[in-house]
């Protein structure tokens, strides 16, 4: 048997390792009673179950905080000659609806954490300007290879070798 203490040392905190100025230099120690009795076996197990459910609880929470079920509308001008811009809407299953400068169609989406994976399916041609082709043509192979996704305020930021910004709808 054996006490064991959480030491917590005030001058790095855990996110940043940068120094805190006002803090106590001393390091605060907590007794914690839960791991009395127990062997060091024991407590280092009980702490590696505890960092494995942290970490699947952290992966849940960012999954959640996708905004699925909501439209998100490409953060650019409509290209002249009309008012369409690119579209998404992901359903929490992860099935995808993908409309483009012209094109529209299904899709499938991957997220899981921050990572994030588009498989496009068959596009539905419309009549179009070589302008607007070609910039279907660059939003769709961006989205082929983003790999992984945050969220700023309202915006959805798609990060690949070529970055997306999708506004989350109001209405």
């Amino acid at each position: 048997m054996m006490d064991v203490f959480l030491e917590i040392d005030p001058l790095v905190p855990a996110k940043t390792g940068t120094r805190v100025s006002n803090a106590s230099t001393a390091p605060t120690r907590f007794w914690l009673p839960a791991f009395a009795g127990m062997s060091a076996a024991q407590v280092a197990r009980t702490a590696l179950n505890a960092a494995m459910l942290l970490g699947t609880t952290t992966l849940a929470l960012a999954q959640a905080d996708f905004p699925f079920d909501r439209e998100m509308l490409l953060d650019a001008k409509p290209m002249p000659g009309g008012k369409r811009i690119p579209i998404l809407e992901i359903a929490a299953d992860g099935k995808a609806q993908i409309d483009l400068w012209c094109k529209s169609g299904p899709g499938l989406v991957e997220v899981t954490g921050e990572a994030i994976k588009f498989t496009l399916g068959a596009m539905a041609d419309q009549p179009c300007t070589p302008e607007r082709m070609q910039a279907d043509e660059e939003v769709a192979a961006a989205l082929a290879q983003a790999t992984h996704w945050r969220l700023d305020e309202d915006v959805v930021v798609l990060l690949g070798p070529t970055e997306l910004r999708f506004r989350l709808s109001t209405h």
